[in-house]
């Protein structure tokens, strides 16, 4: 059966992106690039079986990691309002205002998922949206020892986690909850 997991990394204070909207702070943390942390990430990553992200995560990556193809093989939704620029991959363009249209959007994320896990890779309110309709299940976070000050909260609006588990991977916190439904 499919999950939902919301698995992505954070400063100390909260902040998945920066004011500017960069990640360019996570990879400047030692160790950012190899251990524990990122081969975690990566199996999770490579075991996913659908995606979604917002338009300002889709641009960054598109930034950072080039014009092509899509690094990723599971299908991926890109929430947005805006035309945005398409590579070679498995993308799928929507927008989801309401909570109907999200649900339905989800619904569809599970069955092209074939009973893997979905990857919420961001933003934060993505992942507060489906929480507060009951479609997360899980907040997968690798803390950072650096505060941003502000940005991207890595949860725009109230949910309620149950911890799971507690590890130390090199340079970060790994955090694992379990989002409290209903």
């Amino acid at each position: 059966m499919s999950r939902t997991v919301y698995e992505t990394a954070t400063s100390l204070d909260g902040f998945i992106a920066d004011q500017d909207n960069s990640l360019d702070w996570l990879f400047a943390v030692e160790g950012a690039q190899e251990g524990e942390a990122i081969d975690s990430t990566a199996e999770f990553i490579a075991n996913a079986g659908a995606i979604v992200l917002g338009a300002t995560t889709y641009e960054w990556i598109l930034e950072h990691e080039g014009r092509g193809p899509w690094p990723y093989e599971a299908p991926t939704w890109v929430l947005t309002h805006r035309e945005l620029p398409r590579i070679e991959g498995d993308l799928r363009f929507a927008s989801a205002d309401t909570d109907e249209e999200l649900r339905d959007l989800h619904a569809e994320m599970v069955r092209a998922a074939d009973g893997r896990d979905i990857w919420v890779v961001g933003g934060g309110r993505i992942a507060a949206r489906l929480a507060r309709l009951g479609l997360l299940d899980e907040v997968s976070v690798s803390v950072a020892p650096v505060s941003l000050g502000g940005g991207a909260p890595l949860l725009d609006g109230r949910v309620q986690l149950r911890p799971l588990e507690v590890r130390l991977a090199g340079a970060f916190a790994c955090l694992r909850y379990e989002v409290v439904k209903g």
